[in-house]
């Protein structure tokens, strides 16, 4: 998704699309047969996206002029104005190398913040900005790129109606839930949803078992992890991106959704046995939102001895907005393959996010590698059930586990996943100050169940007990919040309050 189209919608020939496509799936296929794939070691790789704000909290539509200012290839846009996007290099994972992305992802944070404040903003790093209101999701504050406007176009006119936003919250200490009731003429909700993305580079055999690894993961990483509890002035989900962007990107209007049509923002439906499942469902069930196609044959290439780029599958894939979504990318001529993991919300942190990073890295491998694994333990469906109950519920949700049954988030992972996670990242030779740092900030986390959702959720009521109306309570709470957050300890250690 970080390329741009050369094309009007009108030019785009869907029929050629689809047929391009097609033969890039039948070279991916090809290319799994005969070991065509670079693995010289595990690589992973981190993506921030990140909301700017102005002097008074609201979302600053700038960032263009940051990007311009940052001048740095490593930031680019996203679809909203008030967005950038940080993408990490690649690094191993042994050794140090989560101390060191500490350090990195802090010293690029420390730039782009100045660079902001020179354009008269701030960056912030939290799952949805609590200040936005329905004004910032008028069409007119789209990124200024092709593909984000032709993105736009294709979505509603598949749906042919307005974006629905529709959720009933989980409702604050000593409150009644809170349901959001809301209209959107553009996808620009879908802007609101700033994440955390983490990749990780793996062989083409060991790609089915990482997946299905972290598609058991998704619930208990966000309820572990929320920070996303408020949008509209609602108080939602603790993790609202994971409704919001489904509804955001939804193509169906109501009578496909009834006749069980697939949403492209998906967890999928089924373990997978080969990358190349989840490709060809892309294929077959999703029809082509971007459809610009590129000269080359792939085919031709691959006997030329080259690594094709496969632009219009990579791009196909690029807009089905998979939790956990297959990645085919080239690098210095090399084709490898990717886990990018999608459910993570940005911030409070920087070590937060380190630590969230080295938690899922690390039960990743161990729920991997495991004799008997735990996805042929459970149905998918009670893997997807966890996904929207840690997002709805946070600390407080029930989620499903093999030989346990319905247990908090954080007493599976105190029991089970924290033990497995260390394991993991001791097999990946990840040095034992790295492993201990950051496993043991998820450990007291849990202890404390704190979680960025929990601190925003607490300081608003605190604030509304005050006498503070709600938007009010929603300034002041983000104000503090980005104070703590640039201080840097981790989101369990907060206090409550002012």
């Amino acid at each position: 998704m970080g390329m741009d189209l050369a094309a009007q919608p009108n030019t785009l020939d869907r029929g050629r699309y689809r047929r391009k496509v097609q033969r890039c799936l039948d070279t991916l296929a090809r290319m799994l047969t005969d070991g065509s794939f670079s693995f010289p070691r595990k690589n992973i790789g981190l993506e921030v996206e990140l909301n700017l704000v102005d002097r008074e909290l609201r979302p600053s539509m700038t960032n263009t002029a940051v990007l311009e200012a940052l001048d740095d290839p490593s930031f680019t846009t996203e679809l909203g104005q008030h967005n950038i996007e940080l993408n990490v290099p690649p690094r191993p994972l042994a050794g140090d190398s989560a101390l060191q992305l500490e350090n990195d992802l802090r010293a690029y944070l420390d730039t782009a913040a100045a660079r902001a404040r020179d354009t008269g903003s701030a960056v912030a790093m939290i799952g949805i900005l609590p200040t936005l209101k329905h004004e910032h999701f008028d069409q007119k504050w789209l990124t200024n790129k092709t593909r984000y406007a032709t993105l736009n176009d294709q979505i509603f006119a598949a749906r042919g109606e307005r974006t629905v936003l529709a959720m009933e919250g989980a409702a604050l200490p000593g409150q009644q839930p809170e349901r959001l009731r809301s209209y959107a003429e553009s996808i620009l909700p879908e802007a609101a949803c700033t994440s955390v993305q983490l990749h990780l580079q793996v062989a083409p055999e060991e790609f089915a078992a990482h997946w299905n690894a972290a598609q058991c993961l998704a619930g208990l990483q966000i309820a572990l992890a929320s920070n996303s509890p408020f949008l509209l002035g609602k108080a939602l989900w603790h993790e609202t991106r994971i409704p919001l962007f489904l509804q955001a990107t939804d193509t169906r209007p109501e009578e496909l959704k009834n006749q069980g049509v697939r949403p492209r923002v998906w967890f999928g439906e089924r373990w997978i046995t080969s990358i190349f499942d989840l490709f060809e469902e892309n294929v077959r069930y999703f029809p082509g939102l971007l459809p610009e196609t590129d000269a080359e044959d792939p085919i031709e290439a691959l006997d030329a001895g080259q690594a094709p780029k496969l632009t219009e599958l990579r791009m196909h894939n690029g807009t089905i907005w998979r939790w956990n979504r297959p990645v085919y990318d080239v690098v210095d001529g090399l084709p490898h393959l990717r886990v990018e993991n999608r459910v993570l919300p940005a911030g409070p942190t920087v070590v937060d996010t380190v630590a969230n990073a080295a938690f899922f890295y690390g039960a990743q491998r161990a729920l991997a590698e495991a004799e008997r694994p735990v996805w042929t333990q459970m149905s998918f469906q009670a893997a997807e059930e966890n996904l929207y109950a840690g997002a709805r519920r946070g600390f407080d949700a029930q989620l499903y586990w093999p030989g346990i049954g319905w247990v908090p988030p954080d007493e599976l992972t105190l029991r089970v996943l924290l033990p497995l996670a260390h394991e993991g990242l001791r097999r990946s030779d990840v040095s034992d100050e790295a492993r201990e740092r950051y496993l043991g900030i998820i450990e007291r986390r849990c202890l404390a169940r704190r979680t960025g959702a929990t601190w925003q959720r607490d300081y608003v009521v605190r604030a509304q007990e005050r006498g503070m109306d709600r938007e009010t309570a929603l300034t002041r709470m983000l104000g503090r919040y980005l104070e703590l957050s640039e201080a840097g300890e981790p989101v369990h250690t907060w206090p409550s309050g002012e």
